[in-house]
């Protein structure tokens, strides 16, 4: 069985992106409404930059899929540039502070920025969300749901409980601007985004990634490079701009004590057809993942946004030419791009559980993985009610 994994390729103003989905077994339903439904919640969210209104981000399948059907090989998924000027655009001499284009254009041993921003470029996650959109439709016969929301803008701040309703959460989030489920933050979110944008400013802020009816046991202690925190920490920490991920409590459990922060477990039959399989917990500091595996209860991975580098305000840099003080060009740039981000994160997330998904159940085709699921989940219902086979004087 292959590994799912996934690339992308293209520059922000070449002619496409593009997204190499391999390892997806056959006979997945690929719902191209969702896929197109993901990027254009990427374009969406107040505090964009006018390049949304001139790309419409129409995806076009070109590999892998057959009648609406996955045939096992690879997917690749097209979203063209309208603004395709690649060619056409100026050379970028002074480095903008906060941008890959310094460490690029020395990493490349080139004075001109413009090659490293083409592809370090924001732009480049739209590839990664339709990806991680095929991935949604793997995990969408399981149950299992990705949402992610907006939990800070700037100075303002809001709480998603991960215990509340979950469609109930995304459909307040889809109500607003910034995405945010809370009403009263949502509209001061707007409004400190305004203020930036008047004072030629930008804003970060906080997102928050939930994912429920996860089963578990995804994700391995056994090596290090199997742990999912770690996976899922670093899909996340890899999208453009984002300087800090926790997963559950997070930073916040610094400065308590263990009594207080583990999460205590008890069985509750009638649960056991959940995807927890009955062991539910009062608390979630652990953002339902312990040891580096799924334990059943809901996900949850909040990430921190710097505020985007490019700004009208001036920034002292370099001319890479010269060696001179100089100002770097203004290059069109979001306000705030937190809305967006959480897309992002909530669509890597979605990939890197159908990866781990499919370690653990997986088969070439998807019949072959819902048997296995099946048997999986009826074998830890039996726990307890049958001997171990794995004990040795027991065989």
């Amino acid at each position: 069985m292959t590994t799912l994994f996934y690339e992308t390729a293209g520059e922000s103003h070449g002619p496409a992106l593009l997204a190499w989905v391999a390892g997806m077994p056959a006979g997945v339903r690929i719902h191209l409404d969702l896929i197109q439904d993901e990027l254009h919640r990427r374009q969406g969210g107040f505090g964009r930059s006018n390049r949304q209104r001139l790309e419409t981000d129409k995806v076009q399948l070109r590999s892998g899929v057959r009648q609406g059907l996955t045939i096992g090989s690879p997917i690749v998924l097209e979203i063209p540039n309208r603004d395709h000027r690649i060619d056409q655009m100026p050379p970028l001499t002074t480095p903008r502070p906060g941008h890959a284009d310094f460490s690029g254009s020395i990493k490349w041993l080139t004075p001109d920025c413009r090659s490293v921003i083409e592809r370090a470029s924001a732009r480049e996650t739209a590839a990664r969300v339709a990806a991680g959109a095929v991935a949604k439709c793997l995990l969408k016969p399981f149950g299992i749901v990705v949402a992610a929301f907006v939990e800070q803008i700037g100075t303002v701040r809001c709480h998603i409980d991960s215990t509340h309703d979950l469609a109930e959460l995304i459909h307040e989030r889809d109500e607003s601007p910034v995405y945010c489920p809370d009403s009263p933050a949502s509209s001061a979110m707007t409004e400190q985004i305004k203020s930036a944008q008047e004072s030629g400013d930008t804003l970060g802020g906080i997102l928050v990634v939930h994912a429920i009816n996860v089963p578990p046991g995804l994700g391995n202690c056994m090596r290090w490079q199997d742990r999912l925190d770690g996976r899922l920490l670093s899909a996340v920490g890899s999208i453009q701009a984002i300087k800090g991920v926790e997963i559950g409590s997070g930073f916040a459990l610094a400065d308590r004590l263990g009594s207080g922060v583990h999460d205590a477990i008890r069985f509750d039959p009638s649960h056991a057809h959940s995807s927890n399989l009955g062991y539910v917990r009062q608390t979630n500091h652990a953002g339902g993942i312990e040891g580096g595996m799924t334990n059943g209860q809901p996900i949850v991975i909040r990430a921190v946004m710097k505020p985007i580098n490019t700004l009208h305000k001036e920034l002292q840099s370099v001319n890479l030419q010269t060696g001179e003080p100089a100002s770097p060009d203004y290059e069109r740039a979001d306000v705030c791009a937190v809305p967006a981000a959480s897309v992002v994160a909530e669509n890597v997330v979605a990939f890197e559980l159908a990866r781990a998904f499919l370690e653990k159940f997986g088969g070439d085709t998807l019949v072959e993985v819902q048997q296995t699921y099946q048997c999986f989940m009826e074998k830890v219902r039996a726990l307890g009610q049958t001997p171990d086979p794995n004990r040795e004087e027991q065989k």
